[in-house]
C-alpha cells in the first residue's frame, strides 16, 4: 500500500474572516479535553479500517490548530505513529496565525514534534490586514516569520493577492519583504468571493472592487519572477517552493494518494478491500463531537468512487501540478485510460492551443499560460 497522509482538522477560530469559507467556527468557550479525546477516538478508528501503513505526512489544519494545546498535538502525533509506520523523517504541519499570543506558544509545538510551520500571513500591509480581517498586525506578521524561521526546520506562509487597488510594484516589494524573511515556500491565493462570505454581501452591494482579470494576471506573473529571484519555482498552480521544501502532505492531494481526515468536516480518500472510498465527517463541531462520543466516528458521507470519478478526481488534482499527470498513474488509479477520461476533441484543442503539452518522460501537463486558465479549461476537458 503507498503511504498516506493525515490532516487533523481543529475548526476553532478568534474570529471569521470576511473572505473565509472553511469550516471555521467561533466559540466563548472550547472544552478542549473532550475535542482532544473525540479526535484521538476517532484516529484510532480510521487507523483500525485503513490498517497499519506507512504515513507520509501530519498536517493540523483548522480553523486555526495553533490555538490548541500543545499537548494536544503532542498526544496526537504519539497516536499517529503508534498506529502507522512514520518514517524518522516525518513532515508534520501546523497552521497558525501570526498573533502574540499563538507566535509565543510555537517552540511548544516544536518541543511536541512539528517539524513544519504554515503561516497566516496573508498580507505585510496595515490596510490591507484591516480589510481582509486579520487578526495581526505587520509588525506581528515579520515576528511571527522571524520565530518560525528560528524554531523551525521548514516554513510556508500564506498570501493573498488581487486585492482591491494593488498595484504591481507594491506587490512587488511586499513578496520580496516575505521572501527575504522566509524563503522555503509560499503558498498564495487569488482573494475570490466565495458565497456565504462577509465580502460576499458586502461585494455584492458594491463595497468594494476587485482587480480585473488581466491585473490579476500580472500580479501572477510578477509573483512567479519574484519567487524565482529567491530560489523558489511554482510547483503546483498556488504554491512556490526550493527544490527539497515542497509539502508533502499537499503532493498526496495533488498526486491522488489516500489520506486521512480526521475532526469535524474532514474529507478523506481512502482505498480499502471494496474501492477507493470518499467521505466526509459532520461540519458542526458538537454534533461531531456528539457522533464520535457514541459511534466512535463523525463519517455522515461515504461513497465508493467510480472509475470516471476517480479519472476525473485525479486530473483536476494533477494537472496543477507542473510536474503533469503521467498517464500510467491515472489508468493504476481509476482503471481507465487517458482517452476514456478526457474529450479527445477538447485535449487535442488545448494541445494546439498551447495550454496542455507532452512532456518527454510521457506526462502531460498544463503550460504556464494553461495553468492560469484551468478554471475554465478543465470543465470542458474532461468526461
Amino acid at each position: 500500500m503507498e503511504p498516506l497522509a493525515l490532516y487533523i482538522h481543529w475548526p476553532f477560530c478568534k474570529a471569521k474572516c470576511p473572505y473565509c469559507d472553511f469550516n471555521s467556527h467561533v466559540r466563548e468557550r472550547i472544552d478542549e479535553p473532550r475535542f482532544a479525546a473525540a479526535l484521538r477516538r476517532e484516529l484510532e478508528a480510521e487507523a483500525a479500517r485503513a490498517g497499519r501503513r506507512p504515513l507520509r505526512s501530519i498536517f493540523f489544519g483548522g480553523g486555526t490548530p495553533s490555538l490548541m494545546a500543545p499537548e494536544t498535538a503532542a498526544a496526537l502525533i504519539a497516536d499517529a505513529k503508534r498506529l502507522f509506520d512514520a518514517p524518522d523523517d516525518l513532515e508534520i504541519t501546523l497552521e497558525a496565525n501570526p498573533t502574540s499570543v499563538e507566535a509565543a506558544k510555537l517552540r511548544e509545538f516544536r518541543t511536541a514534534g512539528v517539524n513544519r510551520l504554515s503561516l497566516g500571513i496573508q498580507a505585510l500591509e496595515a490596510d490591507a490586514l484591516r480589510f481582509l480581517g486579520r487578526q495581526h498586525s505587520a509588525a506581528d506578521a515579520v515576528a511571527a516569520l522571524e520565530s518560525g524561521r528560528a524554531t523551525f526546520p521548514r516554513l510556508s506562509f500564506d498570501l493573498i493577492y488581487a486585492r482591491p487597488g494593488q498595484g504591481e510594484a507594491a506587490w512587488r516589494a511586499e513578496l520580496r519583504q516575505a521572501l527575504a524573511l522566509a524563503a522555503d515556500h509560499l503558498s498564495l491565493y487569488q482573494l475570490t468571493i466565495e458565497p456565504g462570505t462577509r465580502f460576499a454581501t458586502q461585494y455584492a452591494r458594491g463595497d468594494f472592487v476587485l482587480p480585473g482579470e488581466e491585473d490579476a494576471a500580472r500580479l501572477y506573473r510578477a509573483t512567479v519572477e519574484e519567487a524565482a529571484r529567491f530560489g523558489l519555482a511554482p510547483y503546483e498552480v498556488s504554491n512556490y517552493a526550493q527544490p527539497g521544501a515542497e509539502s508533502r502532505h499537499n503532493l498526496t492531494y495533488w498526486r491522488y494518494g489516500d489520506y486521512l481526515g480526521i475532526g469535524p468536516g474532514a474529507h478523506q480518500r481512502l482505498t480499502l478491500a471494496d474501492g477507493l472510498w470518499a467521505e466526509r465527517r459532520h461540519r458542526a463541531p458538537e454534533e461531531w463531537l456528539a457522533r464520535v462520543e457514541r459511534d466512535g466516528h463523525g463519517r455522515v458521507e461515504a461513497e465508493a468512487l467510480a472509475p470516471q470519478d476517480r479519472a476525473r478526481e485525479l486530473l483536476l488534482m494533477g494537472l496543477r501540478l507542473a510536474e503533469g499527470v503521467d498517464p500510467a498513474r491515472l489508468l493504476a488509479r481509476s482503471s481507465l485510460g487517458l482517452a476514456e477520461a478526457v474529450d479527445p476533441a477538447m485535449l487535442a484543442a488545448c494541445l494546439d492551443e498551447g495550454y496542455l503539452e507532452w512532456m518527454e518522460e510521457g506526462r502531460l501537463r498544463a503550460t504556464d499560460e494553461g495553468r492560469m486558465r484551468l478554471d475554465a479549461m478543465l470543465p470542458v476537458l474532461l468526461r
